[in-house]
């Protein structure tokens, strides 16, 4: 898995890359200080994940994320944040980021985020998703009959969970169903919805006032 660094402050790019040179899976292929630079190892490189910081100079996360994904849709992007209810991470996440990691996140919270992303998952940390998610409710909201009416009765409500931030193991307790088919579900509502993952499908739902409690 060739991976790339990007945050512009020497203790977190030191700590990961120490941490990820440990993993015998993992290569670290470049290092960047800021956005700008990240593109050019990801022209070089071809990684792919790059661990992009959202804050820094010359170029930000989000618009080097944008730019990535434009250029080289299979690189996966992990959000680097400080605070998972940062705006700043919504934006990243409409560019086309698979997910964020705080920075804070232990040692296989960070192993488990990446590998996880590489496959095609999306990794957003469960103590702050329906908060990150909640941010957005009162922005352009729109009548949530324009999505639930491309959606079964049962999508609807895997929606709405989604859209307050649970995983998939708790929507199928709460809805008293196999995780199996929770994921059949998923798939089929972003599927349906045009989006490429789960965090897009949640991010859409609360725009359209789905995921209250």
């Amino acid at each position: 898995m060739k991976v790339i660094i990007c945050d512009d402050q020497d203790i977190v790019r030191d700590g990961l890359e120490l941490l990820l040179k440990l993993e015998p899976d993992i290569e670290v292929v470049g290092i960047a200080t800021d956005g700008a630079e990240a593109i050019d190892i990801v022209e070089k490189e071809k990684p792919d994940l790059v661990l992009m910081d959202l804050k820094m100079p010359v170029m930000n996360g989000v618009d080097a994320t944008r730019e990535i994904k434009a250029k080289y849709p299979g690189v996966k992007i992990l959000v680097l944040t400080t605070y998972g209810t940062d705006e700043w991470v919504f934006d990243a996440i409409r560019a086309g980021a698979s997910g964020y990691l705080l920075k804070d996140a232990p040692r296989e919270g960070v192993l488990s985020a990446i590998r996880g992303t590489i496959e095609g998952k999306t990794y957003v940390d469960p103590s702050v998703a329906g908060k990150l998610l909640s941010q957005v409710t009162g922005l352009n909201k729109k009548p949530a009959t324009a999505i639930t009416s491309k959606l079964t009765e049962r999508e609807v409500e895997v929606l709405t969970l989604l859209a307050r931030g649970l995983s998939n193991d708790d929507i199928a307790k709460q809805l008293f169903l196999s995780e199996g088919t929770v994921r059949n579900h998923v798939s089929s509502i972003v599927s349906k919805l045009g989006v490429s993952d789960r965090t897009q499908a949640a991010l859409i739902a609360v725009q359209h006032g789905m995921g209250g409690n």
